[in-house]
């Protein structure tokens, strides 16, 4: 068990004036006790109270072992794991992780109707956004294999080749490298481009093409991100000012980049380049997300978010031109705050790219 963040975990409960909570989650759950355990349809749950106390409710097969610090309750598959915890829980609020299943919260409500469950994400939340020199250095050594992935990637680009094809070549590349799941690779070609969410389909790659190439995996549980858009034989004249005026975007938002200043300042600092430009309407999505343990954490990089950047805090820069029926670009980054500025956490080249 980490006791540094359990305790950490705790105050930020003493501030939410929770006494109780229980923590479910795969990702937090490993964050507090280095048990990694994805429990599919069982029950999982770590209960700590204001008095010190902490129990894992698990069921058997998950093979967890006895820690010091920690009591373990366990389950079998034809036990009910929440009348267990409904034996341990107490009067009154209880906070609940937000995506805890309802097949366990009702059995929960129907067994302790004296408790009233309410939102306890956020003590977790709160400590999960400020990474430590540990977390850092795994997420730098992630997002170095993911630079390697993209130069391989941008490399295997030649005629013929379908946007499947290099997502492919982007899964086998990470589970080469280890990684824990295999991620995702969103490769859009041409007009596909313009969905920022595109699924790679059989589309073959023609001359004139941009291809957002958007690939991310977790490494020793901790996630990278990156985005680079590329051109195929030849750039238009709309393609290349499309590709700067969101290069410009993003390098206007990275250098916002300090303790003090707003999440809400980096994405409109990176939406301003972008309308000014006249593409304003074309920038449909935010400018970035936490990450992490998780791809996506709180708090974003948006224009109504007002939260304060720290040092440790690590998210995503990626400002994006989306051009229905003809072509998109996304450039994205992840960033580190440091003491007076940031540290971007991938090398890849930003200049613009025709493969030939």
């Amino acid at each position: 068990m980490n006791q540094a963040r359990l305790e950490q975990v705790r105050e930020n409960m003493k501030k939410a004036g929770l006494h109780q909570m229980i923590v479910t989650e795969t990702e937090p759950v490993y964050y507090l006790t280095g048990i990694w355990v994805a429990p599919m349809e069982r029950m999982m749950a770590v209960y700590l109270d204001d008095t010190g106390r902490t129990i894992f409710f698990g069921n058997k097969l998950f093979g967890v072992q006895p820690q010091e610090g920690m009591e373990l309750q366990e389950h079998t598959d034809t036990d009910n794991p929440v009348a267990q915890l409904a034996q341990t829980v107490k009067a009154g609020e209880l906070g609940i992780d937000e995506t805890w299943p309802s097949r366990f919260l009702i059995g929960l409500m129907q067994l302790r109707p004296d408790v009233k469950p309410v939102m306890g994400s956020l003590p977790v939340e709160q400590s999960t956004m400020y990474k430590d020199e540990e977390e850092r250095q795994r997420m730098r050594e992630a997002s170095l294999i993911n630079d390697e992935c993209m130069d391989m990637v941008i490399h295997a680009i030649r005629e013929g080749v379908t946007e499947k094809e290099l997502a492919l070549k982007v899964e086998n590349f990470f589970k080469a490298r280890g990684c824990n799941s295999l991620g995702f690779s969103i490769v859009g070609m041409g007009k596909n481009g313009a969905d920022p969410h595109h699924d790679a389909d059989e589309t073959v790659l023609k001359e004139g093409d941009s291809i957002v190439i958007d690939i991310g995996a977790p490494f020793n549980h901790y996630w990278c991100d990156m985005t680079r858009t590329v051109f195929y034989k030849s750039v238009s004249e709309k393609q290349r000012e499309v590709y700067e005026t969101v290069r410009r975007a993003n390098e206007a938002a990275i250098a916002k980049i300090k303790p003090g200043v707003a999440f809400k300042e980096f994405d409109l600092a990176a939406r301003k380049v972008i309308e000014d430009a006249g593409y304003g309407e074309y920038f449909t999505h935010r400018t970035g997300h936490s990450i992490g343990m998780k791809e996506h954490e709180k708090p974003p990089v948006a224009s109504d978010c007002e939260v304060i950047a720290r040092p440790g805090m690590v998210f995503s820069i990626e400002p994006g031109i989306y051009l229905p029926g003809q072509f998109g670009v996304r450039v994205e980054d992840l960033v580190l705050v440091t003491e007076d500025g940031c540290e971007v956490l991938n090398k890849y080249t930003k200049d613009l790219i025709v493969v030939e």
